[in-house]
């Protein structure tokens, strides 16, 4: 096929030649014999799907959309360069990717989220394939993902290992032990071929009879060589990342050249036209219906705001990984069963099935699970920010306000890491009102959300007719006196308002601020306060101090004459206790508040 040569010639020059030939029979295979398409329309809803797990052959990828008209040849040759789209690993800056690929082992998540959502969502026509390279066979979320797909049975998936024997300082693991690779991809349940992956027919004919299956994900186990069709670089070692050398490229080329058959022009198939329209645009939500002094834990607020918005968008769906009923997304599920996902205790797979789901559009995912647990799907989370994704992540059970469960469960770093990621709005609602809120606005904000929610029950505070907007704090108690400016939020919101009563009755008033986001943090409403109170700022959290409230309050006041920020935050690893005690022991408690109020005023 003629891909196959204009591929190896055209990336003769560049970096990861090696992987890219490995996998140019089997990509051409795809674009021009099996996947259904429009060339012109790369994002189209009804095209089958193509994510290249193993994104260093990033330019296999480039050239086979070359092939296909919608890049120009001439493209390829910026590939890499600043003012070029055609970056080393691919990016949904190119209409033909939907999800970033390039930190290993997580694309083939995200196309269980997109065969998911064709499957059972659309259920639509399109197809869902996925490129795998061996070494990233290693990584866990990798198998996480055969989990998952075997358990739903997307008989929409087909997953494609190149196994092409070397990684990136050595062999892989099982080499050219295809007869292994299909034992595991078998015992996880998959219908699985073994093939040669250099083989045209061969590619075709199982490619073909993979969409015959029903009811089972498809593996197909492509024994390839690294530098395939390259002179002493075929299956040789330490070849990887490397262009070929200068010297060479002409002789390489010519060498390729000489083996193109034809020149015919390929087109792909056209896709069956049958995925619905649908809008998540501007979605609206009912007012709160929490009256001021009901208690209810935010958590718990978070699944009945969840709920409702569920009902008022038929393409919001939720996912939680076994904690449903801690998180509440259970109050969700019970609502919706249809638009729920159960994925289990694979936070990882959770994360890029939900960025799955939201590709193209279709759909509104909300992934929960405790905070804490979102730490080990960190790297998906922040390739989730490359992949321009929209994906809602709430994060319960925050800070040592859990109580008895103790440190295991206490997320005392999230905010720190949502904080990093650059696409992302942090939302740490405190009552009912404001989490309700804080759903419907991450539900119609772009980039990744974070909600983070808490366990034990607090007041509601806000009425319901309370206006909430990204980026906007509340001060939720003032005077013409307040001598300091206290900021909580979650249960230290609620610890700072009994501190503030208690100090009104000796005599002493303070302003206390509810940010509500986190990032953006609104600076402007802080720095007035701060200013209207003689610059004495004191942040509280239930949260580490690096990276938390308070090294954000500190930032956005930076520069501003006679501002100090003191900040009271978790110091130490903690441990199990009730809820009031670990407060008071590590000093984020309402009676923490008064003496640092008090220290205050002493200085």
């Amino acid at each position: 096929m003629s891909c196959v040569w204009l591929t190896r010639s055209a990336l003769a020059a560049t970096k990861h030649p090696t992987s890219c030939c490995s996998a140019a029979e089997i990509v051409s295979v795809l674009f021009f014999n099996t996947m259904k398409y429009k060339a012109d329309d790369p994002g189209n809803i009804n095209n089958d799907r193509f994510v290249l797990s193993k994104g260093h052959a990033a330019p296999i990828l480039y050239a086979a959309w070359a092939e296909a008209g919608f890049l120009k040849e001439s493209d390829l040759l910026n590939l890499r360069k600043i003012d070029s789209d055609l970056e080393g690993h691919p990016t949904p800056k190119l209409p033909f990717v939907d999800v970033a690929t390039g930190s290993l082992g997580q694309g083939l998540g995200a196309s269980c989220g997109m065969a998911y959502t064709g499957k059972y969502f659309d259920k639509a026509s399109y197809r869902v394939y996925c490129l795998l390279g061996d070494g990233e066979s290693s990584e866990g979320a990798v198998w996480e993902a055969m989990a998952f797909a075997s358990h739903y049975k997307l008989d929409n998936l087909v997953a494609i290992f190149d196994v092409n024997r070397l990684g990136q300082s050595e062999a892989a693991p099982l080499q050219h032990k295809t007869d292994v690779y299909k034992k595991r991809c078998e015992a996880f349940g998959w219908n699985t071929y073994v093939v040669d992956g250099h083989d045209v027919a061969e590619l075709c004919c199982t490619l073909w009879q993979a969409a015959q299956v029903k009811d089972k994900p498809t593996a197909i186990i492509a024994k390839t060589y690294k530098g395939k069709g390259i002179a002493g670089v075929e299956n040789e070692d330490n070849w990887h990342g490397k262009p070929m050398p200068k010297d060479k490229v002409e002789s390489i080329i010519k060498e390729i050249q000489n083996q193109i058959q034809t020149n015919k022009k390929l087109s792909p198939q056209p896709p069956v036209e049958d995925a619905p329209e649908i809008s998540i645009s501007d979605i609206k939500m009912q007012s709160p219906n929490y009256k001021i002094g009901d208690k209810i834990a935010t958590r718990k607020a978070y699944g009945v705001a969840l709920s409702k918005l569920g009902q008022a968008n038929s393409h919001v769906v939720a996912l939680d990984g076994d904690t449903k009923n801690s998180t509440f997304s259970e109050t969700f599920k019970n609502a919706h069963p249809d638009r729920y996902i159960e994925c289990f205790i694979a936070e990882q797979n959770m994360v890029s099935v939900a960025m799955g789901c939201a590709t193209r559009n279709r759909t509104v995912a909300f992934a929960s699970t405790f905070a804490a647990f979102l730490s080990r799907a960190y790297d998906h989370i922040r390739m989730g920010a490359i992949s321009q994704s929209n994906v809602n992540l709430c994060g319960s059970h925050c800070g040592v306000s859990i109580g008895e469960d103790g440190p295991s469960q206490m997320a005392l770093e999230d905010i720190a890491m949502f904080r990093a990621v650059p696409t992302c709005t942090v939302f740490y609602p405190s009552d009912g009102v404001s989490t309700e809120h804080a759903v419907f606005l991450a539900a119609n904000t772009k980039g990744i959300c974070f909600i983070r929610t808490s366990r034990p029950d607090t007041a509601v505070i806000y009425s319901p007719e309370e206006k909430f907007e990204v980026g906007q704090a509340k001060v939720v108690r003032q005077s013409d006196s307040d001598r300091v400016t206290v900021i909580g939020a979650g249960v230290t919101l609620h610890e700072a308002l009994a501190a503030a009563d208690e100090l009104a009755k000796q005599g002493m008033n303070i302003r206390v601020i509810d940010p509500f986001t986190i990032k953006p943090l609104d600076a402007a409403t802080i720095i007035s306060s701060g200013r209207a109170t003689g610059g004495h700022i004191i942040t509280v959290e239930d949260h580490y101090k690096e990276g938390g409230i308070g090294e954000a309050v500190a930032a956005a006041v930076a520069g501003q004459p006679g501002f100090i920020v003191q900040s009271l935050a978790v110091h130490g690893v903690p441990r199990s206790g009730k809820p009031s005690e670990l407060l008071d022991m590590f000093g984020i408690s309402a009676k923490s508040i008064v003496e640092a109020v008090k220290s205050t005023f002493a200085n």
